[in-house]
């Protein structure tokens, strides 16, 4: 049964002030107070029983701060309390002020983050850049398609220049470290200019045979799993004419 003193104490569910935080009274008894903490420019108000300790006001201004109980410093009177501290007991009391800093490990956390978001950015820039060019490639390989279609022979330096200009992005991607969904705009690059290569690949072979049908069509083989070292396959069976049969060893960007 609760006392005359407690009952007027208490501040009911109805009456509290909205954005205002309470606990009960798992960090003690005695009559509900209001603390007012000040953090930077903005400031805090919390409702807990006066028996409370300092580390129940942490887990209150989780929800209004962001900060983890332990990256929260919490001052009284210009002396840094410690979490097992009861408020009472250090001369808190009713409308009492506090005042809040972040400690070293949150700043720390908080550095990271913006570092990493900062390298994030610059790789989904780097990428950007990438793509733009692959498309103007994409589209050179597009239109050299249409012209082999139409019966038109085109010269091998032609597929040698857009098959370097395209290892040349894969190298530009290969250099871009990314994370998360960057990374996997990364991925998705790489295997778009791996799949226009193997399209050049297939058109080089028609050009070089214009008049074979597909049973007797050269062989292509395009391989990625060792893009670092770019020899040609020693197991690819042996063929009449080096010109006519391309194999490509690339190492695949997963």
């Amino acid at each position: 049964m609760k006392n005359a003193s407690d009952s007027a104490g208490e501040i009911s569910p109805e009456t509290r002030p909205a954005g205002t935080s309470e606990i009960d009274g798992g960090g003690g008894g005695g009559p509900t107070i209001k603390i007012n903490v000040s953090h930077g420019s903005s400031h805090h108000e919390v409702h807990l029983p006066a028996q409370s300790t300092f580390g129940d006001v942490k887990k209150l201004l989780l929800h209004k701060t962001g900060l983890d109980p332990e990256e929260q410093r919490l001052f009284f009177r210009g002396i840094e309390k410690e979490d097992k501290e009861h408020l009472h007991l250090e001369g808190v009391k009713d409308k009492s002020k506090l005042l809040l800093l972040e400690g070293t490990a949150s700043k720390e956390r908080k550095l990271e983050e913006t570092r990493k978001q900062n390298e994030m950015s610059k790789a989904s820039e780097a990428i950007a850049i990438v793509r733009a060019e692959v498309d103007k490639l994409s589209n050179r390989v597009t239109a050299l398609e249409v012209a082999i279609n139409a019966g038109n022979k085109a010269s091998e330096k032609e597929f040698l220049e857009l098959t370097e200009l395209l290892m040349s992005q894969l190298l530009k991607l290969d250099g871009i470290k990314a994370e998360g969904e960057v990374k996997l705009q990364r991925k998705a690059e790489v295997h778009r200019v791996q799949n226009i290569v193997d399209t050049l690949d297939s058109m080089k072979s028609r050009n070089s045979n214009p008049f074979s049908n597909s049973g007797n069509a050269v062989t292509i083989t395009t391989q990625w799993e060792t893009f670092d070292s770019g020899p040609e396959s020693s197991n690819a069976p042996s063929t009449t004419s080096s010109s006519t049969r391309v194999t490509e060893d690339w190492e695949r960007f997963d």
